[in-house]
């Protein structure tokens, strides 16, 4: 009798246990998710912010969001890093007079997140007009608890 006693205390303690882990599974699920959620909302509005210093050639709000080792493949295939972009943005040949974003996915792996999205920009680049539809790829690491561009790709859509 002892010994059904201990086998039936055993099993309930291991289904305590088992019923225990699942819960607190569930719940860092949840808590993985809301926080990817918060992390792509934020990363969204990056982007935006991205945009809105590009057309007000604002050098700093730029230079915060890219990180000092960010490198870009732009859409002529020229490789472009943080120095040269900000230089170019005050440049009088250059300027992004409209845009308007496309949707945009973000894939968040840790303190890793993939932007993509497309846009459709009015713009010129050294005095040449380079408006149409774009597509791009941006990726962040999160830095010291700030998301930090570290590389982009953009590609012209062909009309």
């Amino acid at each position: 009798m002892k010994r059904l006693t201990v086998t039936l205390l055993m099993m309930a303690l291991g289904a305590g246990m088992l019923l225990a882990q699942t819960q607190n599974k569930a719940t860092d699920a949840k808590k993985t998710a809301a926080s990817a959620t918060a992390a792509a909302d934020e990363l969204k509005q990056i982007e935006n912010d991205w945009v809105d210093a590009s057309k007000t050639k604002n050098a700093d709000k730029l230079g915060a969001i890219l990180a000092d080792s960010w490198v870009a493949l732009g859409w002529d295939g020229k490789r472009t890093d943080k120095a040269k972009a900000l230089a170019e943005l005050k440049s009088p040949g250059n300027a992004l007079d409209s845009i308007e974003m496309g949707p945009m996915t973000v894939r968040v792996f840790g303190s890793t997140a993939v932007v993509t999205g497309s846009d459709t920009e009015k713009s010129m680049e050294n005095s040449k007009d380079t408006s149409g539809k774009y597509v791009w790829t941006d990726v962040f690491v999160k830095q010291n608890g700030t998301w930090r561009a570290v590389a982009s790709q953009s590609t012209k859509v062909p009309k």
